[in-house]
Order: structure tokens, then C-alpha cells, then sequence
């Protein structure tokens, strides 16, 4: 359904219709108004009114979360609008800041802390000055047009975000596809074999992929194409203390072992040699 406006509150800026406006702005291209919503702008499926106006209406492009009772799965306008373009669940599983930004906007930081782990006075040290600024600059306007700086930093995170859930989910089914795990030494490994189709960086997504498949516990190393030769690089996965790569350095087809051995870079091309490998590195 297209639409031709993005209605949100004025007055201060919050991270969940900042991100919700973002998304709706890189799908529809459309400008942004930050004002009280009027009965006809709630009755207008051209107009969507985000985070504002107690309803939520997807049929009619309305994503307010306020009316939703007090013992409702924390559920703010992101969540409404990531639903409504059906990439909720995908964000879910690799958005690790999702849940924690869906609790900071309906249950406050006090609760938010507690049911992270942490004394409040953690949360506001992870305050960053780029999230002060754009909140600032985004609740100052009244209305975005594209091409207003401000506008176009929005779109940009809206696009990066869905082209980062749809590319990701792509790039899960094409590991699915070719990786193969291997037992060395007892150890478990991924190994992802050098493909026509390769990706821009071979090693995107592997740990989500060992998380989708209950493996992320268990695997301890990585095998993957070196985006930069024809070889392979071989890294920890989880920071594992099985493998240590510094053991490798001096083989005549390593040409890079980091000092801290989590990562190593190799010429070597067959399976065989990359299994010898990754024996010696195992400690």
C-alpha cells in the first residue's frame, strides 16, 4: 500500500518511531511530520501515523502502541512496523539490540536494567553522542523532506536495516546450503568451501548460521574463503580456546597468524591440508 506522508508526535525523540519512521521513509520515500494526528489523518490509509493517535491500524497504516495494556509483551512502534513489512521475526533473531530497545520504551530504563542484568547507571554509560544528535535534530524538525540531510540519514538506516534482515536471510540459506561441518580432533568446524557465487566477505553470517542450527555452542572453528586470495582463512569461532593459530605461523602455506592466535590466513586450497591445519593449530 503506498503512502504519501509519515505522521509522528512532536516534542521529544524517541530511538522507536526515529527507527519505525526510517523504515516507512526507505520504503516509501515519502516526507516526515512530527505533529499531533488529527481524526482525518488516522482515517487517511495515505498517511501513516507512527508512535501517536491510539490506534494500531496496519490495514490503515496506524502504529501506536500507548493504548496496549500495562501487561502487554513489550511491543513499540518499531515492532508495529517491522510486523507490518514482515520482517519482525528475522529481526528478532539477528538484532540483538531489538528486544532490549522494545523493553526501553514501554517498561522504562529502571526495568530494562534489572531485566538485563545491570545497575541503571550501566545503561546510561552506553549513551553514545551519534544516538544524542540524531534524536536531538530528528525531534527538532516538523517536517523532513527527502533530500533534507536529516531526511536522507533516516532513509539510510532504514534501508541498511532491511537490506541488512532480507540479505542476511539470504545469505543463511546459501551457507545452508554449502557449509559442511567437520570433526577435528573431537572439535566441531564449519567449513565453507570457495563458491562461484561467493559473497564480498566469505565469513558474513556464519556465527548466526551455527545459532540457527543449536551449533553455536558446540563449533569451535571456522574455515572460509580468504576475500583477498585464493586460499582460506581460519578463525576461533566464539573466541574458543581450542584453537590457537600462532601454532601454524611458521608452516610454509601460513601467511598470517595473528599474535593473539584467534585468526589465521592460509594459501592453501585443499581440504585435506586445511584439516592438517587446524589439527596442529588444535591445543
Amino acid at each position: 500500500m503506498s503512502i504519501s506522508l509519515i505522521l509522528t508526535h512532536p516534542g521529544g525523540a524517541h530511538k522507536d518511531e526515529l527507527l519505525a519512521c526510517s523504515l516507512l521513509a526507505a520504503v516509501h520515500g515519502v516526507p516526515i511530520e512530527r505533529r499531533e494526528p488529527t481524526q482525518a489523518d488516522l482515517d487517511d490509509v495515505a498517511i501513516a501515523v507512527v508512535d501517536v493517535g491510539g490506534e494500531h491500524d496496519p490495514a490503515r497504516n496506524n502504529f501506536d502502541h500507548h493504548q496496549f495494556p500495562a501487561d502487554h509483551p513489550p511491543a513499540c512502534a518499531l515492532t508495529l512496523v517491522l510486523q507490518h513489512l514482515g520482517v519482525y521475526e528475522d529481526a528478532r533473531k539477528f538484532c540483538d539490540w531489538l528486544e532490549p530497545a522494545e523493553w526501553f520504551d514501554t517498561r522504562g530504563p529502571v526495568s530494562t536494567a534489572k531485566w538485563l542484568g545491570v545497575d541503571r547507571d550501566t545503561l546510561a554509560k552506553l549513551n553514545s553522542p551519534v544516538d544524542v544528535t540524531v534524536l536531538r535534530r530528528f525531534a527538532k524538525a516538523r517536517r523532513l523532506e527527502p533530500g533534507n540531510p536529516i531526511w536522507e540519514l533516516l532513509r539510510f538506516i532504514g534501508e541498511d536495516l532491511l537490506d541488512y534482515l532480507r540479505n542476511l536471510r539470504e545469505r543463511l540459506d546459501f551457507i545452508a546450503q554449502h557449509a559442511e561441518l567437520w570433526d577435528v580432533g573431537g572439535t566441531e568446524v564449519l567449513f565453507l568451501p570457495r563458491t562461484e557465487s561467493m559473497s564480498e566477505e566469505p565469513s558474513a553470517g556464519l556465527g548466526r548460521y551455527l545459532e540457527s542450527i543449536g551449533k553455536s555452542a558446540s563449533v569451535a572453528g571456522l574455515v572460509y574463503p580468504d576475500r583477498r586470495g585464493s586460499g582460506y582463512g581460519l578463525s576461533r569461532h566464539n573466541d574458543s580456546p581450542l584453537f590457537d593459530f600462532t601454532r601454524i605461523q611458521e608452516e610454509h602455506d601460513v601467511h598470517f597468524a595473528h599474535a593473539r592466535g584467534f585468526v589465521a590466513k592460509t594459501s592453501a586450497a585443499e581440504q585435506a591440508r586445511l584439516r592438517e591445519l587446524l589439527a596442529a593449530a588444535r591445543v
